[in-house]
């Protein structure tokens, strides 16, 4: 009888936790300073980094049907939130060209020691999983890609 009720009690715990939803609106995405318009990454390069970091790293998530589903979603959200917090190719055009630079050489970093994208994201999306080639073609524009002294972080009327 305590089995029964245990069982009884987790399943409504599970549907009534259904109810706590997350927030998956994308923030609008300026193209002056999103990553695309703003460094101009060669096409490979650029069809490389929608493919398997964009949908973390950027304003343009596209939530997978299991992020309807608590306790899962709440994880995926705390991903998300963590990427964006790291790296967001969103508005990487705001930063001042020694900011990219580094910014850009981490990333690198982070794709040569496999430590992105995450093998928990690539479990799901087969997609952004990164061959060799791949990685190594990120890793090294990534890491020798040279910002112009100007145009990057600056106001419109030119000023930091």
């Amino acid at each position: 009888m305590n089995r029964k009720r245990i069982l009884i009690g987790l399943a409504a715990l599970l549907v009534l936790i259904q109810l706590i939803r997350i927030d998956k609106t994308n923030p609008p995405v300026d193209p002056k300073i999103d990553f695309a318009t703003a460094v101009r990454p060669p096409a490979e390069v650029l069809a490389v980094i929608k493919d398997a970091c964009y949908d973390c790293h950027s304003h343009e998530v596209k939530y997978p049907w299991y992020s309807n589903v608590a306790p899962v979603s709440w994880w995926l959200k705390h991903h998300v939130n963590e990427a964006l917090e790291h790296f967001n190719f969103s508005t990487l055009g705001i930063l001042k060209p020694d900011d990219l630079k580094w910014a850009l050489g981490s990333a690198a970093e982070e794709i040569r020691e496999k430590e992105m994208p995450l093998k928990s994201y690539t479990l799901m999306h087969p997609e952004a999983r990164l061959s060799d080639e791949q990685g190594a073609l990120l890793a090294t524009w990534l890491d020798t890609f040279v910002p112009p002294s100007t145009g990057y972080g600056e106001t419109e009327e030119g000023k930091d």
